[in-house]
């Protein structure tokens, strides 16, 4: 296993200063709160797809194990146990795991929260059913290194879902230009064009540590209705991709 590792500690200091307030739906996480339904909805219907698992119920994850690694303060964790998963979330923040135990003791949903790392799980020898990495591989050290940890995390058969920003004109215009500096949805700075991936990328990474992409989403936010939605055609901005490996 590579040495290299994958937090950005000046990643982790940024989102740190602001982490009492995840849950504030109107605070600096609100952007968040905002697509938060959406994401849930992208989830919830390829975990289903992979493993037939939906139905009726209203536990229809029970029989999976959940890693949501970057979790923040558990606005998907969360939900997902509340679907049944047996849920390990995990942020290298210490104020936002805080913030995620606290949420959920208050409304008694079990989430097995811990402040760590990639390595630290694939160290323990641990594999998931899925593996969330939702907004976090723009902020990590070494891409490359943590797709390796997330290849090691997957169990074979097992689904791997990310979102990022797709590094193209239209993204700087509007994940930075207008997000952080005309509407102010997150403090200027919070992300760097630079470290966005384009699709392309995140298929050849991917690639490389064994997975297969099955899936390409844009999230697109329509002015005009004040809301994101999923978008096959679109991913010139937020976009999901879904990812397996094999059995």
């Amino acid at each position: 296993m590579t040495a290299a590792k994958t937090v950005d500690a000046a990643e982790i200091e940024k989102f740190g200063r602001i982490s009492a307030e995840w849950w504030d739906a109107s605070g600096p996480f609100r952007p968040l709160h905002r697509l938060n339904p959406v994401r849930l909805s992208y989830i919830r219907a390829r975990a289903a797809m992979q493993f037939n698992c939906e139905g009726s119920s209203i536990t229809p994850f029970a029989n999976l194990k959940i890693l949501d690694i970057g979790c923040g303060g558990g606005l998907v964790a969360e939900p997902l146990a509340r679907l049944g998963a047996k849920v390990t979330a995990v942020d290298a923040d210490n104020g936002a795991i805080e913030a995620a135990r606290l949420h959920a003791a208050a409304r008694q949903v079990k989430v097995d929260y811990r402040v760590g790392d990639a390595e630290e799980l694939v160290a323990a020898g641990e594999t998931f059913d899925v593996v969330l990495a939702l907004e976090i591989v723009e902020h990590v050290a070494d891409r490359t290194v943590f797709l390796e940890m997330l290849g090691r995390l997957v169990a074979p058969g097992g689904l791997l879902i990310l979102s990022t920003l797709n590094r193209t004109l239209k993204s700087l215009v509007l994940g930075v230009g207008v997000a952080e500096h005309l509407l102010r949805w997150v403090e200027p700075g919070t992300h760097n064009w630079r470290r966005f991936v384009r699709p392309s990328e995140l298929a050849r990474d991917l690639r490389r540590v064994g997975f297969e992409i099955i899936d390409l989403t844009g999230l697109v936010f329509d002015p005009l209705k004040n809301e994101f939605h999923l978008q096959n055609d679109d991913v010139g901005v937020n976009y999901f991709a879904s990812a397996t490996r094999p059995a």
